[in-house]
């Protein structure tokens, strides 16, 4: 599993010197998530669209799971002088899904049913469209419960000839009633007990758009503008919305850009009864 190791702090990342002067870590990959260490004054750029820079000099940037080529990153330094860095995206391979032969309620909603889905989409777009220059991402994931993944970033099921929109998160199996915990510090920006493909959903935002969001949970035990620390009791596991068991779908998105949860994690600790869990 490839992994992305969240920037901490600066000194973590070693100094900035005029030869090297900013630090990237992290790889360019599909679903990827990037942090970056610049001069306190820098301007940065990815392509043409600006990014969040702050107060320390810290950003971050992540790809879709579709990007492909190549994007330069380019940081205009307090002196006016520009450094650049030409990062080429290493793409991956998806499963992908067919199901034939299901019943057509089943591959498309009616009308009153589509009518709750966009509302819920547009009150998830506000949330993800909050741009709060806290850097509260530079604290590193953990994971928010441990248990068997049974699904993953990326994988797409094409139903009866019609694709549906990939997987964008990580799923791990645990019972109802088993605690979420929040895998980075923020504020939560959302809470919904019942939407209605991911149920009980909490959308905890850590930061210049970086957005962490945990659907089907049985219960709910924080409310909207809560400041949430690293390991915080923020739900519980359920099987709300459309979930065909209990479990916790775990999402990440940069803006409107999803990325991977995995790739920011370690492997998983062992289980209480020391087995490791896969």
């Amino acid at each position: 599993m490839l992994l992305v190791l969240a920037l901490l702090a600066a000194a973590a990342a070693g100094p900035l010197t005029a030869k090297q002067p900013v630090q990237i870590d992290g790889e360019a990959v599909q679903g990827g998530l990037l942090f970056g260490q610049a001069p306190v004054g820098s301007q940065v750029s990815l392509d043409d669209q600006s990014l969040m820079v702050s107060e320390e000099g810290r950003f971050v940037f992540g790809f879709h799971r579709d990007d492909t080529g190549s994007r330069l990153l380019e940081v205009i330094l307090p002196d006016g002088n520009a450094w650049q860095q030409r990062l080429t995206i290493a793409e991956r391979e998806f499963d992908i899904q067919h199901i034939d032969g299901l019943p057509d309620h089943q591959v498309t909603p009616p009308p009153d049913t589509l009518r709750r889905i966009r509302e819920e989409a547009a009150m998830a777009r506000r949330a993800r469209d909050r741009r709060d220059p806290r850097t509260d991402w530079t604290a590193g994931f953990t994971w928010p419960l441990t248990g068997p993944i049974t699904g993953v970033y990326g994988s797409q099921r094409i139903l009866n000839n019609q694709p549906r929109a990939p997987h964008w998160g990580l799923d791990i199996a645990a019972p109802t009633g088993t605690p979420v915990k929040a895998p980075a510090p923020g504020v939560i920006t959302l809470t919904h007990d019942d939407m209605y493909f991911s149920g009980g959903t909490i959308f905890l935002d850590h930061g210049h758009g970086l957005v962490s969001a945990f659907l089907h949970l049985s219960e709910i035990l924080v409310e909207e503008g809560q400041r949430i620390e690293q390991g915080e009791l923020i739900g519980l596991v359920g099987a709300t919305g459309r979930a065909t068991g209990p479990h916790l779908d775990w999402r990440i998105s940069w803006g409107n850009v999803r990325v991977d949860p995995a790739l920011l994690l370690p492997p998983q600790p062992e289980a209480n009864d020391g087995d490791s869990e896969p």
